[in-house]
């Protein structure tokens, strides 16, 4: 079976972390989110995958290549511009000639595909979308249906006075190859502005499965910390690549050729990426440390992320809703903020921004 995962995005809401690497390809849990995505489609029989890459594009066709080490084909569809969600699926027409699904490769799921496939063909649908119930409506955008499941309308961002349904477009879609009847070839077009709007109009047979797995978009540093404490408090059915270490203080998950002292502490749900080393009296509360990264003595670092290749001295305090970009150099003493973004400039001079 075949499947596109859309890997196009820039990522802008997870700058510094995403400065030179591409949003699917972050860090979840030690590996990167793209490929739990591929290893959960190959889990559901969808093996012939491709992807429309435009952003540090090469970052991810050379990490899959051809996908047989992932135990699947990959095929990739290069954006020189973006085309929007549609208008790159589109692009790949040619490969999807048959029923097939649309994943993103910047949410974190364990989402039952055979049953979305399932109810997709039981109700001879067009166009299928898998829909989650949360709580904040105002940040997603929400579908409203009947009682059969068909689709009459959709709201982007509602406030929650207004909202008609608490059901979230998950990004998850199945569709016919006939969807491409939709949507016009070599232009920028968007499957929630333009397609379903036009599918709902002209009453198509286009419904909403409700799942009840995990989902969670990671759009942001608050749902990317989120998603990694919702790994470690087994929230989410993801496989482990990496050591993970029950203490009384904290959940711990260690990369291969860490070198952690003895006196460090740990509290809550903390993930050491590989070939990291963390000093005596240093205190890692709630954080998510990246690859190659050197933590020094007495440093305290609370609900932040650090990203690859930095040097964190000694007695640095870090304070909460904190990010920081690959290839920081953070002096002895020095103390943070919280919810600042800090990041090299071109002169190799950290910069701060309020997040």
């Amino acid at each position: 079976m075949k499947a596109m995962i859309m890997a196009a995005g820039v990522g802008s809401r997870l700058m510094p972390l995403t400065m030179d690497i591409p949003k699917p390809m972050i860090p979840m849990a030690n590996r990167p989110l793209m490929e739990i995505i591929v290893e959960l489609l190959s889990d559901h029989g969808f093996n012939n995958l491709i992807s429309n890459l435009h952003y540090q594009a090469d970052y991810i066709s050379s990490y899959f290549g051809e996908g047989s080490s992932h135990g699947v084909s990959m095929l990739y569809s290069q954006e020189e511009e973006l085309m929007g969600t549609a208008g790159g699926v589109k692009n790949c027409e040619w490969f999807l000639d048959e029923t097939f699904v649309i994943m993103s490769g910047d949410a974190l799921t364990d989402v039952d595909l055979g049953r979305l496939l399932q109810e997709h063909r039981r109700k001879g649908a067009l166009a299928t979308i898998a829909v989650k119930e949360v709580d904040e409506v105002q940040h997603f955008g929400v579908v409203v249906s009947d009682e059969q499941g068909r689709i009459l309308r959709f709201q982007e961002k509602p406030r929650p006075e207004e909202a008609l349904s608490n059901l979230a477009n998950t990004g998850i879609y199945i569709f016919e190859p006939e969807i491409f009847k939709y949507i016009p070839s070599r232009q920028f077009y968007d499957f929630g502005k333009q397609v379903f709007p036009h599918l709902v109009k002209n009453g198509a047979p286009f419904y909403a499965v409700p799942i009840s797995d995990y989902w969670c978009d990671v759009g942001n540093l608050d749902t990317y910390r989120q998603s990694h404490a919702d790994i470690l408090e087994h929230k989410v059915r993801v496989g482990l690549k990496s050591t993970k270490r029950e203490l009384d203080t904290a959940t711990v998950l260690q990369g291969l050729n860490t070198q952690i002292n003895s006196k460090a502490q740990f509290r809550g749900n903390v993930v050491i990426g590989a070939n990291t080393c963390i000093e005596a009296g240093a205190i890692l509360d709630n954080c998510v440390i990246w690859d190659n990264t050197y933590i020094g003595k007495g440093a305290h670092i609370t609900d932040a992320v650090i990203g690859s290749d930095c040097h964190i001295g000694q007695n640095v305090n870090i304070m909460s809703g904190t990010v920081v970009a690959s290839h920081c150099n953070i002096g002895d003493t020095i103390q943070i903020g919280p919810n600042r973004k800090v990041f090299n400039t071109t002169g190799g001079e950290l910069e701060l921004e309020q997040g």
